[in-house]
């Protein structure tokens, strides 16, 4: 299914903002820092790597003119789901960005405990994301990359 299929399904149409796609950027790069704070819980350190996979996909989004309906349940997945179409993110990657997503589903709402190994995934594929959206945005869309700082 074609993006433009889930207009008013899952998403909305924007127009690319540099300026919003420049915060987004700089906010990833603030969560991928705390998620190296050893000294916060796995589950801090865990959510803030996956918030910051979740920010990634909505500038992959909103870069291509989309964004989701937040008002709308699975805003998550969609995003996620998303990536392939949006900046080419292979399926396998998908499939485990989705199961970080079930995974911080089930911290949230049941309390499980997150591993390490959970977290240093979830850190790898926050930072994976990052060269990958910031090189399809470069090499696609660079006039959303003027506000973007090394």
């Amino acid at each position: 299914m074609s993006l433009d299929n889930l207009v008013g399904i899952s998403l909305e149409n924007v127009t690319p903002d540099a300026a919003v796609i420049g915060r987004l950027l700089s906010a990833v790069k603030r969560n991928i820092a705390d998620s190296h704070v050893s000294e916060i819980s796995a589950e801090n350190r865990f959510d803030a790597a996956y918030k910051a996979i979740m920010q990634l996909a909505n500038v992959a989004l909103q870069a291509n003119g989309f964004r989701t309906l937040t008002s709308k349940p699975g805003h998550h997945m969609t995003m996620i789901q998303t990536l392939s179409q949006t900046v080419g993110v292979d399926r396998q990657t998908v499939i485990v960005l989705d199961a970080l997503r079930k995974q911080r589903n089930v911290a949230d709402y049941s309390g499980d405990i997150v591993p390490t190994s959970a977290v240093e995934e979830c850190v790898s594929h926050a930072e994976a994301l990052l060269n990958l959206v910031v090189g399809w945005l470069r090499a696609n869309k660079s006039e959303l990359l003027e506000n973007e700082k090394e």
